[in-house]
C-alpha cells in the first residue's frame, strides 16, 4: 500500500472494455511521482488516500475482471505529510 494523494479525476472520451466504468484519477507521491488509479470510494481532489495495488487492486475495485493494478483503498483524514 502506499499513501498518496488525488491530483484530479481523469476524462476519458473512450476506454476498454474491460476497464469498467470506475473514475479514474491521477494520484501524486510525496516525492512527485504520478500514478493512476481506479476510484471506488468517490475521492475529491487534495484528497489524501490509500491505494492497493498489483493483483489485490482488482478484487479492491470490485471486480476481478477490470484491468486494473492500482486502486484507492480509502481516503484518510487530517493527513499530514512528513516535513523535510
Amino acid at each position: 500500500m502506499q499513501i498518496l494523494q488525488v491530483k484530479k479525476q481523469l476524462v476519458l472520451t473512450s476506454r476498454l472494455e474491460d476497464l469498467g466504468h470506475l473514475p479514474l484519477k491521477a494520484l501524486r507521491s510525496e516525492t512527485g511521482e504520478l500514478f493512476v488509479a481506479m476510484d471506488p470510494v468517490g475521492t475529491k481532489d487534495g484528497d489524501w488516500v490509500f491505494t492497493i495495488a498489483n493483483s489485490a487492486a482488482r478484487d479492491a475495485a470490485g471486480d476481478k475482471r477490470l484491468l486494473t493494478d492500482l486502486t484507492v483503498g480509502g481516503i484518510i483524514d487530517g493527513w499530514q505529510p512528513e516535513q523535510k
